[in-house]
């Protein structure tokens, strides 16, 4: 009976269950490919996410925006202030292009007052403004300002490229100042009946919203 070497078997059994190098490398090759494909999608869907997220941030702002117009509106008072200097009054709607960057002043009630602070009525005077890119309102703690006051301000929008406000007539005519021209008095127009609020946003283009106003 001829000798076999054990170990010599063993070996040969070992070589033949083994992995060569260029198996070894191709193998590696798919995973890098299946890693990087996997990686893509990852940051596809990272990206999608945060688009999603600064969309409904925007959105938001926006949806928050025309809430204050609207509640601005929805609250017009008819009560007149002094200007700056304490003589003449002004319109409790004013928008009329006299008032040098700013769109549209108004009085609105309803303020609310959830702290009780002492002397401190209901009544709010506002105004709004674009600056640059960027849609403020603003208001003042008094309603009868003085000169040098200034008011206190808060950024609605950004990336906002015109801010125009129209008017409802009692003649069903769209007018874009108040007191309207062909009036030329505050006591003399009412206050109008609708509201048309139009914005041209970079990323959005054109919106508008029609705002009905409590007579």
């Amino acid at each position: 009976m001829p000798y076999r070497n054990p170990d010599r078997n063993g070996m040969r059994r070992r070589r033949i269950a083994g992995f060569t190098l260029l198996e070894l490398l191709v193998a590696m090759g798919i995973f890098a490919v299946i890693g990087a494909m996997a990686l893509g999608g990852l940051n596809a869907v990272v990206d999608q996410t945060t688009i999603a997220r600064e969309q409904m941030d925007r959105l938001s702002r926006l949806q928050r925006a025309m809430r204050l117009m609207s509640g601005d509106f929805n609250s017009l008072a008819p009560r007149f202030v002094r200007d700056e200097l304490g003589t003449a009054g002004e319109a409790p709607l004013l928008a009329d292009g006299r008032l040098f960057g700013i769109e549209l002043r108004l009085t609105r009630g309803s303020w609310p007052n959830p702290a009780g602070l002492p002397h401190r009525g209901t009544l709010q005077r506002v105004q709004y403004r674009l600056d640059d890119d960027k849609l403020i309102r603003e208001y003042w703690p008094v309603m009868d300002h003085v000169l040098g006051q200034e008011p206190r301000s808060e950024e609605l929008l950004t990336g906002v490229n015109e801010f125009k406000l129209l008017y409802l007539d009692t003649q069903d005519e769209w007018q874009t100042q108040w007191p309207p021209a062909q009036t030329g008095s505050a006591v003399a127009s009412p206050r109008p009946r609708a509201v048309r609020i139009q914005l041209d946003l970079q990323d959005w283009g054109r919106v508008e919203r029609l705002l009905e106003v409590a007579q």
